[in-house]
């Protein structure tokens, strides 16, 4: 039987952004007359009121406010919305609550605010402190910017601080990827999200690609910084590393395959209910669309329930990105399905040396993570 009764994460989407980034494939929507803060977050609010019941008897462990830019909001939206949490949602003890920051002026004047509203945990994306490739990558802070906001979001109190990196830029060399990750980790924040520049389709650089580094340039670009985030921090995810306790409770929670209630323009949820079915359903993208329909089953853009065969690639999408990976218990906790169904499948990725198992865990090795999509596929339905 599947668990229904555990703690869930609660992700918020804010879908305005200053200017939409080349690289951006989000839902994310460039600030123009369709802003609209204050009717946005009392559409939240009704949101939150019809999810509400879902998830009774179970307590919140995690908020994450995502985007888009939600550092764009005034730290009174925030906390308006997170009053409406705590009076509708049974709240965990000690419970992480994140929210997404662009390292623009605007934006780090805020987080005082933030954290005094009860954000307890920052992400800033600074991408890199490299000025050339910042304007490269469409983004509208310049390193020196960069800087300053992590130095604000710190004296504002906040302990807790990701920031995010990409490596893999436009014309980057080795030593320009290093010299970032060597800026991100003097500030000792305890977690690194550091991945690599990906051309995703609907997006400016799909559509006019720019000349990125060849594959080899890469692959070294990734073992050096690797190397070196290392020497300070540990790799639990395959784009997230922290320091002891530092890690992201809410995105541990997604890859472990828990469930999350989900609240604004596209937002995308996961539940399993009482009766053990696992299913998605999201909210209409577009914000005015999402702004008049709130609080109503209007609302709802599209729903699925997982059915079982889908169940060993969701669990897998989720679960093979952890360094640890996953115990045979916490797969049948989670999907309510038998480890012997794909114990063979498993097998035969151990011969390929694209899996092994340590102690009660199964996991990548360094291979299967370095060709992970091929590792995942061997979980996708066999077609009948």
């Amino acid at each position: 039987m599947k668990s229904h009764t555990s703690d869930y994460g609660l992700y918020i989407h804010i879908p305005w952004c200053i200017k939409k980034c080349p690289y951006c494939d989000f839902n994310s929507h460039q600030k123009n007359q369709t802003y609209d803060e204050v009717n946005y977050v009392k559409a939240l609010i009704r949101d939150l009121q019809i999810e509400a019941p879902r998830v009774k008897g179970r307590k919140l462990s995690s908020i994450f406010f995502g985007g888009g830019t939600p550092s764009l909001f005034s730290a009174d939206s925030i906390q308006a919305i997170l009053t409406a949490v705590n009076q509708q949602l049974e709240i965990a003890d000690e419970i992480e609550v994140t929210l997404e920051a662009n390292p623009g002026t605007a934006e780090a004047d805020k987080f005082s605010g933030f954290f005094a509203a009860g954000i307890n945990r920052l992400s800033i994306g600074v991408q890199s402190f490299n000025d050339q490739h910042l304007q490269v990558l469409g983004r509208i802070h310049n390193s020196d910017q960069a800087h300053t906001a992590i130095q604000f979001a710190q004296q504002a109190g906040f302990k807790r601080i990701n920031l995010d990196l990409m490596f893999g830029l436009p014309k980057q060399t080795i030593q320009q990827a290093l010299s970032d990750v060597e800026n991100a980790l003097a500030y000792k924040t305890g977690h690194l999200s550091y991945y690599q520049l990906t051309l995703e389709k609907n997006t400016l650089f799909y559509k006019q690609p720019p000349l990125l580094p060849n594959d080899d340039k890469l692959w070294e670009m990734q073992n050096e910084c690797q190397k070196a985030i290392n020497s300070q921090l540990t790799q639990y995810e395959i784009s997230a590393y922290s320091s002891p306790q530092q890690q992201s409770k809410h995105n541990l929670n997604y890859w472990n395959f828990g469930d999350y209630l989900a609240i604004g323009a596209g937002a995308h949820g996961k539940l399993t209910d009482t009766q053990g079915n696992i299913s998605r359903r999201w909210k209409h993208k577009q914000p005015q669309q999402y702004m008049q329909t709130a609080g109503t089953e209007n609302c709802i853009g599209g729903s699925e329930i997982i059915t079982a065969n889908a169940l060993p690639f969701e669990f897998m999408l989720n679960a093979l990105r952890l360094k640890q990976g996953f115990t045979d218990q916490q797969y049948q906790k989670t999907t309510g399905l038998s480890i012997q169904g794909i114990s063979a499948t498993i097998n035969q990725l151990k011969n390929k040396g694209l899996l092994h198992s340590t102690g009660e865990y199964t996991r990548c090795t360094d291979l299967g993570w370095n060709f992970l999509n091929e590792t995942l596929e061997a979980f996708l339905p066999k077609e009948t």
